[in-house]
């Protein structure tokens, strides 16, 4: 069976706490809370679902900062019930959404005092402790109608948590809120005529933007056993549905062939909406991951009374998994962050002879920081081997500006074979780190992560 679990992405195979970690530097004394990250890290590699990079149980990464010090440092798989199962323990109280309990393997998210691993596709996402133990599956105290999404955004200005759910037996996708109180206050359905893969959206004041994009689910695939059974469908029209936050009504309008995970962020700019993404030439080309092109970060300028659309390349340059300051979703701003990937080529190792299910790019030793209003960058690049993951926003609290504060990732530490938590100051993003706590355990590149503050 051929693997994408290898190298950088390989998994481990124990769960660590450790506490007082040591620091080179010195940490942020206004850093008071949890940095954690989401991501697949298979129990076995015999497992089936070792073979798709979407695949495999979620493990969660957490270190705990508080007063200038890293108190912990955990990891965690996500107990869906069969990795409970598989770990020998009880299955987890909660619903099941449709018959499907998933890895909850995405992203790792705070919204009114619960802490979620969330997941593609449709399955509920998991409530965890403090301490990062699994509590059960989530429906938000019954207010959730279906299923729920890999990617939210919250409305700064409301704290409304934003999502836009899809699964492959809905003809369908579905607008959820939650509000700062935790409560699922509305949903929608838009519908799209087949089960197109909708993995991340875009929010503005006036819109909920939803890719409608030519990956869909694929029976074909789904007969023949594939894992994730989405695929390129050629004939298909990529278009963006503009659903107004006032009336619910949606504006389609028709985009080039493409794919996007991820969205930058996205504003209304007069009667436009301009949208800063991730864009793939294509995706899931016979439902595989290892072909497709390079990712680029792009912007479209989307003009709602016209139906046009003028895409512009912002970088092109392979990169993936954009952040940027989140008090300014949806709302216009200036700085956006992103990690370098490389070809497919510098990741195969000696005897492996097989790629499929592999990614055509993967994580480099490069963060990126892009000026958007002066359409420069600069690049921040780690030592040799020092594979770099997604790079998540911390706004100081002391600070005016919108790039004045902290950009925290995970990076590979090759000379101790283990990961370090490092923190660069983001204006000064290309000097050494403010600080680097040296975790206990290597840490597998995977997706996505989130800063969660304590409670003030």
């Amino acid at each position: 069976m051929t693997t994408p679990f290898r190298g950088g992405f390989a998994p481990v195979s124990e769960e660590v706490t450790a506490f007082d970690l040591p620091v080179t530097g010195a940490v942020p004394a206004d850093l008071d809370g949890r940095y954690l990250r989401n991501g697949p890290n298979p129990l076995s590699l015999d497992d089936p679902t070792a073979s798709h990079l979407f695949l495999g149980e979620g493990m969660v990464h957490g270190v705990r900062l508080r007063d200038g010090r890293a108190e912990w440092y955990r990891n965690r798989w996500v107990r869906n019930a069969p990795t409970a199962t598989r770990l020998g323990e009880e299955p987890r109280p909660g619903p099941v959404h449709g018959g499907m309990d998933f890895a909850a393997n995405t992203h790792i998210i705070g919204h009114a005092g619960r802490t979620l691993a969330t997941v593609e596709a449709g399955p509920l996402p998991y409530e965890l402790s403090y301490e990062l133990d699994t509590i059960g599956a989530c429906d938000f105290d019954g207010g959730l109608p279906g299923g729920y999404a890999a990617h939210t955004h919250v409305d700064p200005a409301t704290g409304e948590l934003h999502a836009i759910a899809y699964t492959w037996f809905w003809q369908h996708v579905q607008h959820i809120v939650i509000d700062a109180s935790g409560k699922v206050v509305s949903t929608r359905d838009i519908p799209t005529g087949e089960s197109p893969m909708v993995h991340d959206f875009a929010l503005t004041q006036r819109y909920v933007v939803i890719y409608d994009l030519p990956v869909v689910f694929s029976m074909a695939h789904a007969e023949k056993g594939t894992l994730l059974p989405y695929a390129w469908d050629e004939a298909r029209q990529a278009r963006v549905g503009l659903l107004s936050r006032e009336t619910g009504e949606v504006r389609w309008v028709e985009v080039g062939p493409c794919f996007v995970f991820h969205t930058l962020n996205a504003y209304d700019d007069g009667p436009d909406v301009v949208v800063d993404l991730v864009r793939y030439p294509k995706r899931f080309v016979d439902a595989r991951l290892d072909l497709g092109g390079a990712p680029t970060l792009d912007r479209w300028r989307i003009s709602p009374s016209s139906g046009k659309v003028v895409e512009t390349r912002l970088d092109d340059r392979a990169q993936e998994f954009p952040r940027m300051d989140e008090r300014l979703t949806g709302l216009p701003y200036r700085f956006g962050y992103t990690a370098a990937t490389r070809d497919l080529n510098d990741l195969v190792f000696p005897g492996d002879t097989e790629l499929e299910d592999l990614p055509d790019t993967a994580f480099d030793n490069t963060l990126i920081k892009h000026d958007l209003v002066n359409g420069t960058q600069q690049a921040r690049r780690f030592g040799r081997g020092a594979y770099v993951g997604e790079p998540v926003f911390v706004p100081s609290l002391s600070g005016t500006a919108e790039d004045d504060g902290y950009l925290l990732s995970y990076v590979n530490n090759p000379d101790r074979g283990a990961a370090d938590l490092v923190i660069l100051s983001s204006q000064d993003f290309t000097g050494a780190p403010l600080a680097t706590v040296h975790l206990p355990a290597r840490i597998p590149l995977g997706f996505h992560g989130s800063w969660i503050p304590d409670p003030s």
